[in-house]
């Protein structure tokens, strides 16, 4: 087991430049390997769960050549892949076992998906039950609607499927099946989640439209495709990596951080707009806007935050960032209260749950909900500083060694090595600004 010691800062001063996205990476491989032509990618974050994606398409006899400052996805076509030799591992990747898992339902050859333990406890019926309704045949291996997953080849048809819940990687799943579908395709979502992959569809030439509906829902539907072709990247960075260094610069005292390069994107810049609640004085620079992404500069300097309530629509924007959301709210003046958040007991953990455990260890008082939790704000007085169980979850990592910068002893973090999967460099960042 790997730990890492974090001790409390007197004020952090500097410039991060946040890694890629890790989303928009992961389909800029995925899109890649089925168009026609070379695909390059700059920005690309080389975490281990991106990592995955391009092993899997390697298997399936895609070449990707990894540039020191670039990749090169030399994609097939629209039916270019072949059969893997052994079943494809993803590793910790739920972004790859779903999001693959709609290429692989429209191929003509079988396969399987298999990752970690932690991948193969995590619930896969979201996307096998839309998929086989399309006329895909993919079986859970040991009958728990978990991975391995068993994916044969079947015919498709496009559908019209009412999510129950806003989730970009179903969404995205049921989209990337209706590429090889016969008619239209469309995902009907309660509140939009994250749209990097209608906007990487298009650009790469797919027919994608997108309807939003008075009470909020919304419409993604896409047209059978006869090809895609090969796109210039650039992948903007990731605000779920920026958030971190964002929340430093509030918590720490007498700080000042520029964040360079983070995305901006509507769907994900829910964040962004929980730091305006909580009386965050965030500057955004250099804005600019690329292949339909938006991406700034922000600049961070430390202030008192106050509680808020964060629920409804916003959630899907910030579901990744609410870990580091629930440190600032411990930090903060009066009460936090994160509701229909139900989506964290389905992450690489229970996030509810080890939050909750994580916060209390460091004398926070907090109260865990069926679909959110209850933070009663600590302003005026330092965290505890404590043994933090990351369980192998690199949110939950990254999220305690903020936090332990504004603790009042030192914090040790179990397990940090799991920060691999979509930060690897996340700690010598947060050390140069020491």
């Amino acid at each position: 087991m790997s730990v890492r010691c974090i001790r409390p800062s007197a004020g952090l001063k500097g410039e991060i430049n946040i890694p890629g996205d890790k989303s928009i990476s992961h389909r800029s491989i995925m899109l890649g390997s089925i168009a026609q032509g070379t695909t390059e990618i700059t920005h690309f974050l080389k975490g281990a769960d991106c990592l995955s994606t391009i092993g899997c398409f390697r298997r399936m006899g895609i070449e990707i050549e990894e540039k020191p400052d670039y990749i090169l996805v030399h994609g097939k076509g629209l039916r270019g892949l072949t059969q893997p030799p052994e079943t494809l591992n993803v590793g910790n990747s739920g972004t790859t076992t779903r999001l693959l898992s709609g290429i692989l339902a429209g191929q003509s050859f079988s396969s399987s998906l298999s990752g970690d333990d932690s991948l193969n406890s995590r619930p896969m019926a979201r996307i096998m039950t839309p998929l086989n309704s399309m006329g895909a045949d993919i079986t859970s291996r040991y009958h728990n609607n978990c991975a391995p997953l068993q994916i044969n080849p079947g015919t498709l048809s496009g559908i019209h499927y009412q999510a129950p819940v806003a989730s970009a990687q179903v969404k995205s799943a049921i989209l990337l099946a209706g590429l090889y579908a016969d008619g239209k395709t469309a995902v009907t979502e309660p509140a939009l989640s994250r749209n990097h992959t209608e906007l990487m569809l298009q650009n790469f030439g797919a027919c994608v439209s997108s309807t939003m509906h008075r009470d909020g829902s919304t419409t993604a539907q896409i047209e059978p495709c006869d090809e895609l072709y090969g796109q210039q990247i650039d992948v903007p960075g990731d605000i779920s990596s920026a958030a971190y260094f964002i929340a430093a610069g509030l918590l720490v005292p007498h700080s000042e951080i520029l964040v360079k390069n983070v995305g901006t994107n509507f769907t994900r810049a829910g964040f962004l707009k929980v730091c305006e609640a909580m009386g965050a004085p965030l500057t955004l620079l250099n804005k600019s806007f690329e292949g339909g992404e938006g991406r700034a500069d922000i600049l961070v300097k430390s202030a008192p935050l106050k509680g808020t309530v964060i629920e409804g629509d916003i959630i899907p924007t910030l579901i990744d960032e609410l870990l580091i959301i629930a440190v600032m709210a411990a930090c903060a003046e009066g009460t936090t209260i994160i509701k229909d958040a139900a989506e964290l007991k389905v992450k690489e953990t229970n996030r509810i749950d080890t939050v909750t455990e994580n916060l209390k260890a460091m004398g926070v008082s907090v109260t865990p909900t069926e679909d959110g939790m209850i933070i009663e704000g600590n302003a005026g007085a330092p965290l505890s500083g404590a043994r933090i169980k990351s369980y192998l979850d690199h949110r939950i990592a990254m999220s305690f060694a903020v936090a332990g910068l504004a603790a009042s002893q030192e914090t040790v973090i179990e397990d940090c090595q799991c920060v691999d999967v979509s930060y690897p460099e996340f700690f010598a960042s947060l050390e140069s600004l020491y």
